[in-house]
């Protein structure tokens, strides 16, 4: 027997109607009385959040789809046990049935729809830092091909590329690298590998203190 485990205070039960037709040839019924109604309990985990003006949202099955001032962006969430439902202005996350591990991914969801609302309102930025002790490193940007390389680090010949995620885009600005973009997995994972292609390995890393580090995240462009 399944041990009965404490409700969670985002799941409710849903009362739902159902009424048998008069017949129902697969369970070999012929006459059923109209007015039975079965009343079926459904535990449902859902959040929700509140679209602000100048945000349209649209959803595509699991897809969701937000326009704003700063662009358009395009998720999907068919890989989640959880449902949409667009309200006017109010957009439901919810999942029926839900365990410990649907009531967690209902909350993700909702986390990434508000990242989403949040980008294309004003979008995001992440300030990273040119480090070095003795040898000066370079930064150029290359657009076309998405990446930037990173020249003379420590003294290489060779230099270190780094790939530019999706519509994000870097400038440098003096001995610092400022990242942009409407989508925060896009900025960040761009930060993220700029500064893991300036780790030094096999070295102590309290005296070789060169790289390039983020320092700052912010909302805005």
């Amino acid at each position: 027997m399944r041990a009965i485990r404490p409700r969670d205070p985002q799941v409710r039960p849903l009362l739902m109607q159902t009424v048998l037709p008069r017949t129902c040839p697969e369970l070999g019924f012929q006459e059923i009385h109209v007015g039975l109604r079965i009343m079926v309990l459904v535990e449902l985990a859902q959040r929700s959040i509140q679209i602000p003006d100048g945000v349209q949202l649209s959803i595509d099955g699991r897809t969701i789809k937000a326009t704003g001032p700063k662009g358009t962006l395009e998720e999907d969430f068919s890989h989640l046990p959880v449902q949409f439902a667009l309200e006017g202005k109010t957009l439901r996350v919810y999942s029926q049935w839900a365990r410990k591990r649907e009531v967690a991914l209902v909350g993700t969801a909702l986390a990434h729809v508000r990242n989403m609302i949040r980008g294309v309102t004003s979008g995001y930025t992440y300030k990273l830092k040119l480090v070095y002790a003795h040898f000066p490193i370079t930064v150029k940007v290359i657009e076309k091909e998405k990446k930037l390389t990173i020249d003379n680090f420590t003294g290489e010949k060779t230099p270190r590329i780094v790939k530019i995620v999706g519509a994000a885009k870097v400038k440098v600005a003096g001995d610092e690298l400022h990242v942009q973009g409407n989508s925060l997995s896009d900025v960040s994972q761009t930060a993220a590998n700029i500064q893991t292609a300036t780790i030094i390995r096999n070295k102590d890393q309290r005296v070789f203190l060169d790289g390039i580090y983020i320092f700052e995240k912010s909302e805005g462009m």
